[in-house]
């Protein structure tokens, strides 16, 4: 009898770069499971459980679910900060937590977070996003640190600024465009492929917890 594939899933499963991580693991013999939002509202609990709890096992969970509002901080309203938090950070949490009951009977497995290098920058406009960005690198360490004895891992991905239909109408800004790119020390942007290859990557390195990798060419101060 053949092994059973191992089982991945991907939250905010109708966004780009999750559609490319689903194609490059499922090229990779995985059974993958990416919910939309309509499918899994990670922010609800129990949506969270009717998805999560079915499962006879998981392996790796991505949480790549996500949403903007941004605004200036006197623009910005209670309400726009709240509910990008509720999807980035309280969706995460939740979503991890429903994973690491089946994580942590089988002793192993693997969460990884899609972060962003706005958690390093605070960039003007995005008080909401940043803050829950950032919120994610450390509920990632949190989790690496508590559950790497039971043989859980959890690392934190910063794909950098992605060509998506999300993102598209700001690079069509010449000006943006020109600031973006000379940002990057190799005056390039990442694919949606290649942080998807690198994601799948990340499953054949066992000894890895508890990091934060950017994939873009944008350096940051040492502290």
């Amino acid at each position: 009898m053949s092994a059973q594939p191992p089982v991945a899933l991907i939250t905010g499963g109708a966004g780009a770069l999750a559609s490319a991580i689903r194609h490059e693991l499922e090229a990779q013999g995985w059974q993958v499971h990416a919910p939309s939002h309509a499918e899994m509202d990670v922010t609800d609990k129990q949506a969270v459980a009717r998805v999560i709890a079915p499962l006879p096992r998981l392996d790796l969970l991505i949480l790549a679910a996500g949403s903007t509002r941004d605004a200036l901080m006197l623009k910005m309203t209670a309400v726009d900060f709240e509910q990008v938090l509720a999807v980035h950070l309280k969706g995460a949490f939740l979503t991890s937590q429903a994973a690491l009951k089946l994580m942590v009977k089988q002793r192993q497995g693997h969460i990884v977070a899609i972060s962003s290098h706005s958690a390093l920058s605070g960039p003007a406009g995005q008080a909401n996003y940043a803050a829950a960005k950032a919120g994610l690198i450390a509920l990632t360490q949190s989790i690496a640190t508590e559950y790497g004895p039971r043989g859980i891992r959890a690392n934190c991905v910063l794909p950098g600024f992605l060509e998506t239909p999300m993102t598209r109408h700001l690079l069509d800004d010449e000006a943006f465009r020109h600031r973006l790119l000379a940002a990057h020390a190799l005056g390039r942007l990442n694919t949606v492929q290649d942080a998807a290859r690198f994601i799948a990557f990340l499953q054949h390195m066992p000894h890895v917890s508890g990091q934060v990798f950017q994939l873009d060419s944008r350096i940051s101060p040492w502290a």
